[in-house]
């Protein structure tokens, strides 16, 4: 019987210095996969804002060496506090400027998209359009900008229309080169297997022309708040082109300085989120921006 008790304390022991065991490597694994973590994020944000910080430097320091007044070259710390202080009317005209980038950017991909369709399926039209499409490119968008204000007023419409008639043109041109880059190969089978010219589009033309009509996206997208704010600045009451004319004719260079990085990062951030979206959509294309 003492030999029995004696097998059972060892075993019970044995098993509690195993668990014992296990629960500290399971420690250790968990804190070197945190510590890993740490540091990969850490690398990915260092990566991602040391540019940012360097040119901050030489902006302070630029400041510093040259003795510039502060309506010549606002210093970082000044365009801080203008952006906190002004932060309600920045966000307020910030909104606008959305609206009217968010709706001539839909727009402006769904007329690129079905102009590059027609001159595909129908060559009178290709004929036709071409040169009105380079026309339209020919001329500066800002001697288009006030007749669109002159007969649509100076609401959001001609800010939209601006917006779009920017960015058709991108979205046409690679989504029309992709049709007709569409291979060879993938089209004889189309006409072997006797499918239709719509079947053939649908099927195998326009999947095979998304990667161009990705690019054309992406271009557009880093287009599409420059196209809002020219509008704003021709004729408008509203948005973050209206509030930096009123900051410049006023010499409020802080203020002008904090609505440009408002800008910068709004257009930075419809950017990444639409290459996003496109990658996730579309992850056979491989046109990755990172």
């Amino acid at each position: 019987m003492s030999l029995f008790y004696f097998l059972r304390n060892q075993i019970i022991g044995r098993i509690e210095n195993g668990q014992t065991w296990l629960h500290t490597s399971w420690t250790l694994i968990n804190l070197a996969l945190s510590k890993s973590l740490l540091l990969k994020t850490t690398q990915l944000l260092i990566r991602k804002i040391y540019i940012p910080l360097l040119l901050i430097i030489i902006w302070a320091c630029l400041i510093r060496f040259l003795r510039l007044p502060n309506y010549i070259l606002p210093t970082p710390l000044e365009v801080l506090h203008n952006l906190i202080n002004y932060s309600s009317l920045i966000s307020h005209h910030l909104l606008a400027t959305l609206e009217e980038t968010a709706l001539g950017l839909s727009l402006g991909i769904l007329l690129g998209m079905l102009i590059a369709l027609s001159m595909c399926l129908f060559r009178p039209i290709h004929a036709f359009l071409l040169p009105l499409l380079l026309a339209s490119q020919a001329l500066p968008i800002f001697a288009i900008a006030p007749l669109l204000v002159l007969w649509f007023g100076y609401g959001i419409t001609a800010k939209i229309l601006t917006t779009t008639f920017m960015l058709f043109f991108p979205v046409a041109n690679n989504f029309l080169d992709g049709l007709k880059q569409t291979p060879e190969n993938y089209l004889n089978l189309a006409h072997v297997m006797n499918s239709s010219r719509w079947q053939t589009l649908y099927q195998i033309r326009i999947p095979a022309a998304l990667p161009n009509l990705a690019s054309g996206i992406r271009i557009a997208t880093a287009m599409a708040p420059l196209g809002a704010i020219i509008g704003e600045w021709v004729g408008s009451s509203q948005g973050l082109g209206f509030l930096l004319l009123n900051a410049n004719a006023q010499m409020q260079t802080g203020l002008m300085f904090a609505i440009l990085a408002v800008i910068f990062f709004f257009s930075t951030f419809i950017y990444f989120l639409i290459d996003k979206l496109l990658c996730l959509g579309m992850p056979w294309t491989l046109l990755k921006s990172h």
